[in-house]
């Protein structure tokens, strides 16, 4: 079996497409993207903002985050570690680490209650209603 390489469409054919380019960013205007999220971007860009509050505004809805479980979990002490860039817990079992927001949030959701789960009618003791000296005696 031969069989010849197709040769490429030629661009007056209805069926010829051109690949959409890469997507390309504008040029950086200084040493650092303006708005992405990359770690050392905001890192950088936070050593420039004020601190508020104790806090760099560059990691607002972090603490933010932190703030509301922490509301919702008395119990515990939670806050964002801006060097870090990760979650703490301390309980009083010890200290932990949580690298992100969805990871924390499945840690403190509580378990759902197990479904009740029925009584099998084969483990009942056997009632007789017509002798009720025949029932067993239960201590």
């Amino acid at each position: 079996m031969t069989h010849s390489i197709p040769a490429p469409r030629p661009s007056s054919d209805p069926l010829y497409r051109t690949r959409p380019g890469l997507p390309r960013r504008g040029p950086l205007i200084g040493p650092v993207c303006p708005s992405c999220a990359h770690p050392s971007c905001r890192r950088i860009r936070a050593e420039e903002l004020p601190i508020l509050g104790g806090h760099k505004a560059e990691y607002r809805d972090e603490h933010a985050f932190a703030a509301s479980l922490q509301a919702r979990n008395r119990h515990l002490i939670i806050w964002y570690g801006e060097r870090t860039g990760s979650f703490w817990v301390a309980s009083s079992t010890g200290l932990a680490e949580v690298p992100d927001a969805a990871t924390l949030t499945r840690l403190l959701t509580p378990e759902p209650e197990p479904a009740p789960t029925p009584s099998s009618p084969f483990l009942r003791p056997y009632l007789n209603p017509t002798n009720p000296n025949l029932n067993p005696v239960l201590i």
